[in-house]
C-alpha cells in the first residue's frame, strides 16, 4: 500500500488580533462552502479576518464577519461580507455550542488557508480578554523580546 503524503498548507490569511484580543483555547479545522469568484479572490491572497466570528444556527455553523472582496471585472461576482457555511462533523458542532451555551466562549477564525486544494479555516473557542490582561501580555511578550536579544548579543560577543 502507498504511503500517504503529508497534507501542504498554504496561508492565505492570518488574524492576529484574535490572540491580542481573545485567550484562544480548542481548535477546530473547517471547510467552507464558497462561490467560484469567492475562490479566485482567495487565489489573489485576498482576505480579512479582523472581526470574523461563527454561529450555530438550526445545528449549521456560520462564518460571518470574513470579508472576502468582490473579483473586480465579472458581472456575477460575490457579496464581500456574506455568510458563509462552515463544514463541520456534528460532533463538533455540538461541542462548540455546548461551550458557547455554558461557558459563554466566542469562536473567533483564526486562519484560513489552502489544504490539498481545498479552502480550510481554522476556528477557535476564544474568551475575551480584559484591558489588564492585554497589557500583561505585552510585558512579557517584550520581556521575552530583551531576554532573546540578549542571549543573541551574548553568544556574537563570546
Amino acid at each position: 500500500m502507498a504511503e500517504k503524503k503529508p497534507a501542504v498548507r498554504i496561508a492565505i490569511a492570518k488574524n492576529r488580533r484574535a490572540s491580542h484580543d481573545y485567550e484562544l483555547g480548542e481548535t477546530f479545522e473547517a471547510g467552507m462552502v464558497l462561490t467560484g469568484t469567492e475562490v479566485k479572490t482567495l487565489r489573489n491572497g485576498q482576505c480579512d479576518l479582523s472581526g470574523s466570528w461563527c454561529a450555530i444556527n438550526q445545528g449549521e455553523a456560520w462564518l460571518r464577519g470574513v470579508n472576502i472582496p468582490e473579483l473586480q471585472g465579472t458581472p456575477y461576482s460575490h457579496d464581500a461580507k456574506r455568510a458563509r457555511k462552515l463544514l463541520l462533523h456534528r460532533k463538533e458542532i455540538e461541542k462548540i455550542q455546548r461551550s458557547v451555551e455554558r461557558d459563554g466562549m466566542t469562536v473567533v477564525a483564526t486562519e484560513v488557508y489552502w489544504k490539498d486544494g481545498n479552502a480550510k479555516v481554522v476556528i477557535a473557542l476564544a474568551r475575551g480578554k480584559k484591558t489588564y490582561d492585554k497589557r500583561e501580555t505585552l510585558k512579557t511578550k517584550d520581556a521575552d523580546r530583551e531576554a532573546r536579544v540578549a542571549m543573541a548579543r551574548g553568544r556574537r560577543g563570546s
